[in-house]
């Protein structure tokens, strides 16, 4: 499927968990600085990552190069429960776009992509999680019409 003009969505599998855990630690290196190992995230995806929560890829369509090298940005879509009606919806994992790639309306068009298929599966909303450091994030996500619902709050626990 033509995402925009020289890209193109593909739908991921279960060989792409390698390159998955890979754009998830892009993204929580941007946000954090490399401050950490993030190696834990292999283990979020080795939980998750099913036939029931699909993967889209965003490829630059006609570079000559290899498979993963052409890959731009993804969105890997899973579920969560409405806590006050009962209802599952759709949940976004991941959204992600390399740096050079962004503000051409990829992330844009992943999230129509993300809000079609629920819509198709007969979901009534969409929903995600972002930090709150994340302001190119929130930027999208509030133009594309989320509102915040609920907070999530942590605190430190010291032994």
């Amino acid at each position: 499927m033509m995402l925009l003009p020289g890209y193109q969505v593909r739908e991921g599998s279960g060989l792409d968990r390698a390159l998955l855990v890979k754009f998830m630690q892009l993204t929580y290196q941007e946000l954090f600085c490399n401050e950490q190992n993030f190696s834990h995230l292999a283990e979020t995806v080795e939980i998750y990552f099913s036939k029931n929560t699909p993967l889209w890829w965003v490829e630059v369509v006609n570079q000559g190069l290899d498979s993963s090298s052409n890959k731009v940005g993804c969105l890997w879509v899973g579920n969560a429960i409405d806590q006050v009606q009962g209802d599952r919806f759709a949940h976004i994992f991941l959204l992600y776009v390399m740096p050079e790639h962004r503000r051409c309306g990829i992330g844009s068009a992943l999230l129509q992509h993300g809000q079609d298929w629920a819509i198709a599966r007969g979901d009534r909303q969409i929903g995600l999680q972002v930090f709150e450091n994340n302001q190119p994030a929130l930027s999208l996500y509030r133009q594309m019409g989320f509102q915040t619902q609920s907070l999530c709050m942590v605190k430190t626990l010291s032994s």
